[in-house]
């Protein structure tokens, strides 16, 4: 078998419908677009949703939700990633300058993913109550 010689099953590709080549193909004549009007016409078509000058369903329809410019701002942050740090103080610069977090960031999250052994003292970040209590837990604290 080589490449050249494959074919589809029989019966499995439809053949091209040829309009506008008499009135035996059954679709002569007016090639099935009927008589007269815009659609009838060569180039005679709009752009979708145009509804001949009546204001579209688009543009009727009341507009819902935003989307939200402050999302990229927020960030959550894992027990795992603490623990890895090895620093004592840990505040949103110190996770800047780590990488762990964007420069955008504004907002951290702590979450109880995984475990902390070391204590360390946070400021200025918010936590989940688990992942308080784990970081209280080994002797850390939280500065606001």
């Amino acid at each position: 078998m080589q490449l050249n010689n494959l074919k589809s099953a029989m019966g499995s590709r439809r053949e091209k419908r040829r309009v506008g080549r008499g009135i035996g193909s059954g679709l002569g004549k007016t090639a099935g677009r009927g008589h007269k009007g815009q659609k009838s016409r060569s180039g005679g078509f709009h752009k979708v949703g145009f509804e001949g000058g009546q204001m579209s369903l688009q543009r009727r329809l009341p507009k819902r939700g935003f989307t939200s410019l402050t999302k990229k701002c927020a960030c959550e942050i894992h027990l795992d990633d603490l623990e890895k740090l090895k620093v004592e103080e840990i505040n949103l610069s110190v996770l800047k300058q780590k990488d762990l977090v964007s420069t955008f960031t504004k907002k951290v999250k702590i979450i109880a993913t995984g475990k902390i052994k070391h204590k360390v003292v946070i400021k200025g970040l918010s936590a989940t109550k688990s992942a308080r209590t784990a970081i209280e837990a080994v002797g850390g604290r939280f500065i606001f």
